[in-house]
């Protein structure tokens, strides 16, 4: 059965198994970002009003809740990662020299580059002691390879943006680093969490993984689809010069002049509105969007594929929900 939901509605009825659980990580979490620092305990208010979706620690307790009970080593799990990503996030926004997040200003935007580094830094280190003090050692494990990764990944595209070269094996590497694996830890650390053993946490890692990679091909869907239906802008990567699926797919589709004069336009930097919809037709009319999909759809069904190696409850069917909701948002 098709799941059809708006995207609020949708996470709604996701968190359902794990509503008392993520009420009461909602305080746990508030109280661990408390400081003496006034700069940074304003710092971390801000950053707490204008949290996200929680789509990670909802991974987490879901994981969790599916094999087992959740107990502190989960709270501890999702805290640790809630923590890791939104580092990762303001050290991002330093290296873009970006100015918004999520529809906000960005801690870049409001206290500029040195603040952010710290406060980036500042999280890193308090990370790394809510689990050294609760000797969480496995869970900093799992947690510090997926942050290693990501690192990994965001250089790899640096390196290949320059060259505009990138195949889709290169692709499917970046993407896997720098977004699936923190997904993919989610997964494995609240099967962790709830007592499982190497197999059991291996699997949902891997369930984690197929759902992140499906999650990133989505998210490099909005970049060619009207900005009105999706709520984010239509050539953004390409802005950045970022070659992903769809219009990878599509110059392998065409001579080595064609897929030259593309690159080039690209190499430009010519950031109007007629260039972006000259690179959309061309990808749509080769294929790529229908490619991507169809890659996209693959990994959803071996995300499902793994969750259907469990036993049926409330909160393995929200996990079936979470992985259709990442290929169906709007946003």
């Amino acid at each position: 059965m098709k799941l059809i939901y708006t995207n609020m509605a949708g996470l709604d009825q996701i968190r359902k198994p794990i509503t008392q659980e993520l009420t009461q990580f909602d305080t746990f979490f508030r109280d661990l970002m408390k400081t003496e620092v006034p700069l940074l305990n304003f710092v971390m208010r801000y950053l707490l009003r204008r949290k996200g979706k929680q789509m990670r620690p909802i991974l987490v307790f879901l994981s969790a809740k599916m094999l087992g009970k959740p107990s502190e080593s989960t709270f501890t799990a999702a805290a640790l990662i809630e923590i890791m990503h939104t580092a990762t996030l303001i050290h991002d926004d330093v290296v873009d020299d970006s100015f918004e997040r999520r529809g906000f200003f960005s801690i870049n935007a409001l206290w500029k580059s040195k603040v952010s580094v710290l406060v980036g830094d500042y999280l890193l280190a308090k990370g790394l002691l809510l689990t050294v003090n609760k000797r969480e050692y496995e869970l900093l494990n799992i947690v510090s390879d997926a942050v290693k990764e990501m690192i990994e990944g965001e250089l790899y595209q640096i390196q290949k943006v320059r060259k505009l070269n990138i195949t889709e094996e290169e692709y499917f590497n970046i993407i896997r680093k720098k977004t699936a694996t923190l997904i993919a830890s989610c997964a494995a650390c609240g099967a962790k969490s709830a007592g499982m053993d190497d197999l059991i946490v291996q699997k949902m890692k891997n369930f984690g993984e197929n759902t992140g990679i499906a999650f990133q091909i989505k998210d490099d869907l909005f970049d060619y689809e009207d900005s009105n239906s999706t709520g984010k802008p239509s050539g953004n990567d390409l802005k950045e010069k970022k070659l992903t699926l769809p219009l990878i797919y599509s110059l392998n589709q065409v001579g080595k002049f064609e897929a030259r004069n593309i690159r080039n336009t690209i190499k430009n930097k010519n950031h109007k509105k007629k260039t972006h919809q000259y690179i959309i037709d061309f990808v749509s009319s080769n294929g790529g969007l229908d490619y991507a999909r169809q890659k996209m759809n693959e990994y959803k069904s071996n995300a499902l594929h793994i969750l259907n190696e469990f036993p049926d409850n409330e909160s393995r069917n929200s996990l079936i929900e979470l992985v259709e909701y990442t290929t169906i948002r709007k946003k």
